[in-house]
């Protein structure tokens, strides 16, 4: 993840998913935008966005395996614009594991500053690309669900996403080293 970014002109497309399109926009190379189902529209995007089918395949394919239970990690060059702070904790979503959660007190602490669970909170919330810096696996320091950009109920169906993901693949995983649970 850059924490220098220059801005420019961003291309965009949507991506279908089993949960509705997103909106995924890129400088060059970089992906400065992941925008959930129903947070968006054509006619809010920023005015010097372009419009460019394709051109974000990279980012769209790995969204498809993301979905599809393929990809567990995304593999792209990310460039969200932020504060440092900011930058600092969505460095830290990325580090929670596929199928795992932390709580914004945990998020905190991994960022050296473990009373600013509000301020985490706040991060997440200015999360530009969202899915992929995965502020969907931040909940409550109770195990509850709390506020996120798409609803709870998208947030608890990418929850339970990955944890069928994982829950498919663990049989497979442990008789291929021969060990159990």
């Amino acid at each position: 993840m850059r924490s220098d970014p220059t801005p420019g002109t961003a291309t965009w497309d949507e991506v279908p998913s089993p949960i509705g399109t997103f909106a995924v926009a890129g400088e060059g190379r970089h992906v400065v935008a992941v925008l959930l189902p129903g947070t968006w529209s054509h006619a809010a995007l920023p005015t010097d966005w372009r419009r460019e089918p394709g051109v974000l395949a990279p980012a769209a394919a790995q969204l498809a395996e993301y979905f599809d239970g393929t990809r567990r990690e995304f593999d792209l060059e990310l460039e969200p614009s932020g504060t440092a702070f900011q930058r600092s904790v969505w460095t830290a979503l990325v580090a929670i594991p596929f199928g795992a959660t932390a709580s914004y007190g945990e998020v905190a602490a991994a960022v050296g500053n473990p009373k600013a669970s509000r301020a985490v909170g706040l991060a997440n919330n200015r999360n530009p690309i969202a899915l992929v810096i995965p502020c969907h696996r931040v909940i409550g320091a109770d195990g509850s669900l709390t506020g996120y950009g798409g609803g709870l109920e998208m947030k608890t169906w990418l929850l339970e996403h990955e944890r069928r993901v994982l829950a498919a693949t663990a049989p497979a995983m442990s008789s291929r080293t021969g060990g159990g649970v």
